[in-house]
């Protein structure tokens, strides 16, 4: 099974720290900074195990990710999908979408003990 993270963040210093607490933790990482080419990426890359959603992209937005991209495609259908934003009444209205929202700022001990719990088991 992929322990496959990709984090859709434009801040690079908060993506470098969500990367640091998935490797920590054993997640292959990858990280894209604009909506489009998540968009793209997610369309024509193997599927995550998880992906960490910002809200707020460049050219496509991680709203319009989340409906139109991530819960259209079959083959991200078991993809976990956690919503990143500091907007807490926006991750309030993709709560039912997503698996998880966390509201920034989120702190490298929050994220490693969710994804921890998340991530598969060894076999």
């Amino acid at each position: 099974m992929s322990t496959l993270a990709l984090i859709i963040e434009d801040d690079e210093d908060l993506a470098n720290i969500f990367a640091e607490a998935l490797r920590g933790i054993g997640f292959d990482v990858e990280h894209v900074a604009d909506g489009q080419l998540a968009q793209e990426r997610l369309k024509n890359g193997a599927p995550p195990f998880l992906i960490l959603l910002d809200m707020h992209l460049p050219r496509v937005s991680g709203g319009d990710l989340l409906t139109n991209t991530i819960k259209r495609e079959q083959h991200l259908a078991n993809t976990i999908v956690i919503i990143t934003t500091a907007d807490a009444r926006m991750g309030e209205t993709y709560a039912e979408t997503a698996d998880f929202v966390l509201v920034k700022p989120i702190s490298f001990v929050q994220l490693r003990d969710l994804t921890s719990r998340l991530k598969p088991k060894e076999a």
